[in-house]
């Protein structure tokens, strides 16, 4: 029992620190004021695109309508027939002042289909300072000029935001929205700040230049956590990586329950093959593997004992990460699907060690050690060609 309450308190530090974390990223003084971006570098922002996802067109106008002086807009489909195609054309056309592209990429080889579409877009960028950000990402006005002034003032390689869970829709979005909040951001906000990088590739800044000499994305184009290990590519290479001030929002659609065991499986499975250590200690200090600890040592009174320590602070975990990020407004939503939410998380969790294949926007991915992508199904129109995991191009839309 006395383990039990050390990994209780393991498990409170955690959290309070998390939170912290994040408290302090959204609370840097920013010495760059609007009136003085003349001055700023020239950035393109990548958009890597697949399926007209909900909210996509809103999600999109956010990107251009930014408070910067000099930026670019490239959107990037992988097939004449994606949906998202359409959808990106029309949103450049409604903003003439603001130079894009959109693109189709192409015979890429990559297994991981992000990376895929982006070493198809890389080309089309004219500045060497690029901004990634993903499909379902809608960023403030001002969100350019903070990524720039937090390289500027903190001479980062890479920048990286704080991700906010938001458009709640449905059960399964709002468990989404509530992981998010509450144990993702705080958890890759506090080891980032400590200087070991931990990336959510929602929204990277970087140098082209920069990654080339570090090794490139190529690097990464058969890595499933392509985020995360860009974020130790520049911490290896002696580079510090960023947090952003300004959060973005990942907006959420409509989620099945499936759909969030899936993701978050996906990701454990990930932590699993990455930071193997760490994933293990995070079960170790989970709320229900310890209330399942205190009763192994000392029964139901044990379990009643922590029961209630346990409960406040997944609470302060879940809404403390809510109101930090995106306010009061629907907080109760976590306290609601936080019994829900944290069995179909562990069960996730429980699973990842022993995933040998995932599902990930409609495809099967094959993954090994570190999170390589050794092959996909046959239905993607992938196939391994040698033991060094290559591949032929010809898979669809991410």
């Amino acid at each position: 029992m006395t383990l039990v309450v050390v990994l209780a308190l393991t498990s409170a530090a955690w959290v309070l620190l998390g939170l912290a974390a994040v408290a302090r990223s959204q609370a840097r003084p920013s010495v760059l004021a609007s009136s003085t971006t003349a001055g700023l570098p020239s950035v393109t922002v990548l958009k890597p695109l697949a399926g007209a996802d909900h909210a996509l067109e809103a999600n999109l106008e956010s990107t251009f309508r930014q408070s910067y002086p000099h930026f670019e807009v490239v959107l990037g489909v992988e097939t004449d027939d994606d949906p998202a195609l359409v959808v990106a054309r029309r949103v450049a056309a409604r903003f003439p002042n603001v130079a894009s592209r959109v693109v189709v990429t192409k015979g890429h080889a990559a297994a991981n289909p992000k990376v895929r579409k982006l070493l198809g877009m890389f080309p089309h960028a004219r500045h060497d300072l690029v901004v990634i950000s993903d499909s379902n990402v809608r960023v403030a006005a001002h969100y350019l000029a903070d990524l720039v002034a937090t390289r500027l003032e903190s001479g980062a390689g890479l920048v990286t935001s704080l991700i906010v869970g938001t458009g709640e829709t449905d059960m399964g979005s709002a468990l989404d929205c509530a992981q998010m909040n509450g144990f993702c951001t705080p958890g890759s906000c506090l080891p980032t700040l400590l200087g070991s990088a931990a990336v959510i590739g929602k929204s990277m800044f970087f140098s082209v230049s920069e990654l080339e000499r570090l090794g490139g994305l190529a690097k990464v184009r058969d890595v499933l956590a392509e985020d995360f290990v860009l974020g130790k590519m520049y911490e290896h290479g002696g580079l510090r990586v960023a947090v952003a001030r300004l959060p973005v929002a990942s907006v959420a659609g409509p989620t099945s329950l499936a759909s969030f065991v899936a993701r978050q499986r996906r990701w454990a499975a990930m932590r699993w093959r990455n930071t193997p250590a760490a994933f293990l200690l995070e079960g170790m200090v989970n709320p229900l593997v310890l209330l399942a600890l205190a009763g192994v040592a000392d029964g139901v009174r044990g379990m009643g004992a922590l029961f209630p320590w346990l409960l406040a602070l997944a609470l302060v975990r879940d809404m403390g990460g809510w109101v930090l990020l995106r306010g009061t407004a629907n907080v109760w939503v976590t306290a609601a699907v936080l019994p829900l939410k944290e069995v179909l998380a562990i069960a996730a969790y429980l699973s990842a060690p022993f995933a040998r294949t995932l599902t990930w926007r409609g495809r099967v991915l094959r993954l090994g050690a570190g999170s390589i992508l050794y092959a996909t199904s046959g239905e993607d129109g992938w196939q391994a060609r040698d033991h060094r995991n290559e591949h032929v191009a010809g898979a669809p839309a991410q």
